[in-house]
Formats: structure tokens, C-alpha cells, sequence
């Protein structure tokens, strides 16, 4: 795979970069990720400039998910009609996800960017469960453009060996998903004690 990704950026650089990133943001499987790592370390050997990297995973990041937000919004409910049993999306499961958004909607796209599934179809899932677009856009493109400097600059620095450079950062992202979802878990809990501990105190 990544002797065909060098290929084509030998042949056909940031459009590769910007074209690859966006298939995947739009729920397409395709190593987005992989792409973004392997253009800048072709950045670092002076093939490319990591600041036209950086731009176009940048763009492909943010013109996928609206594709995927728009095809979530449009057709989302008639694809898990059809087929959403195939994948274990039941009628059950779709109502805790669409209970999920409605609480932590936001965090999900800003830093769904930086973990491989949820790159894949938060923005699909956003558009489905009806996340109001202006908020889905600004969280959106911050996210895209953070995963897309932090990625793109690890690359860069550190892309002598890119087998092992993949791993350690696929195994970030879901550090980063568990660290987020366990401060999510810790602020719901610790807010419910607080309400709680309010009923209970006696009044004077």
C-alpha cells in the first residue's frame, strides 16, 4: 500500500493528498491517514513543501466530512433503513447514538478526526442525528486543520521509518478517545453528584 501511495504523490502530489484524505472523510474506507504521514515525509526529503501538505489535508478534511454531513443529513436514515443491519446498526443502537450526539455532539467531530472509525463517519453520523450545521463547520474545520498540522508535522520530524510512525499514531488516537471519553464520563458523574449532593444538604 504505501509503495502505491508514493506513486501517486510522486506523480501527482498534493492532489493526492487532498484527494485521498477526502474520500476517506466522507465514509469511503481509504487510508487517509497513511497518505497525510507518507506526503510529509516526502515533505521532509524536500519532494514537497509540508505547508502545501499541511493546506491540502487540511481542505480534503473539511470538503469530505461536508460531504459526509450532507449525505448523513439527506440519506442517512433510508441507508440504516436498508442496510444498517448488516453493519449491527439496529433501531436501538441508532437511538443511543442519537442520543450521544445530542450530548457530546461537538467533541465527537473535533476530535473524532484523530481516531480511524470515528474519521471515517462522525460527520456522517453528525448530519444524520441532525447536529445543527454552523456548529458542525466550526468544529469541523478545527479539528480537520489540528489532526492535519499535528499528523502532518509528526511526519515530518519523525517519518524515518513509517510502519512504526503508523502504529504509534493510530495507538494515540484511541489513547485520545479513551482520555475523552473517560473526562466526559468524570464531568457527567461528578455533576450528578453535585446535583444530588445539593438536594440532600438541609436547609437552614
Amino acid at each position: 500500500m504505501l509503495n502505491f501511495i508514493n506513486g501517486l504523490l510522486e506523480q501527482y502530489g498534493y492532489i493526492v493528498v487532498a484527494f485521498g484524505i477526502m474520500i476517506e472523510s466522507t465514509g469511503i474506507p481509504f487510508p487517509g491517514e497513511t497518505v497525510l504521514l507518507a506526503a510529509a515525509v516526502y515533505a521532509a526529503n524536500s519532494r514537497l513543501n509540508i505547508i502545501g501538505v499541511i493546506i491540502a489535508a487540511s481542505l480534503g478534511a473539511i470538503i469530505g466530512d461536508n460531504i459526509g454531513y450532507w449525505v448523513g443529513r439527506e440519506y442517512g436514515r433510508k441507508l440504516l433503513a436498508r442496510h444498517g443491519h448488516r453493519f449491527g446498526f439496529t433501531p436501538q443502537r441508532q437511538q443511543k447514538i442519537e442520543g450521544y450526539f445530542h450530548k457530546y455532539g461537538v467533541l465527537t467531530v473535533f476530535f473524532g478526526r484523530f481516531v480511524a472509525l470515528l474519521r471515517a463517519y462522525a460527520a456522517f453520523f453528525a448530519g444524520l442525528n441532525n447536529l445543527p450545521y454552523p456548529t458542525f463547520l466550526l468544529y469541523n474545520a478545527l479539528g480537520g486543520i489540528l489532526w492535519s498540522v499535528v499528523i502532518g508535522l509528526v511526519g515530518y520530524f519523525f517519518g524515518s521509518n513509517l510502519p512504526i510512525l503508523e502504529k504509534i499514531v493510530t495507538n494515540f488516537g484511541y489513547t485520545l478517545l479513551a482520555i475523552v471519553v473517560l473526562g466526559v464520563l468524570g464531568l457527567f458523574f461528578y455533576l450528578r453528584w453535585r446535583k444530588n449532593h445539593k438536594h440532600e444538604a438541609p436547609h437552614p
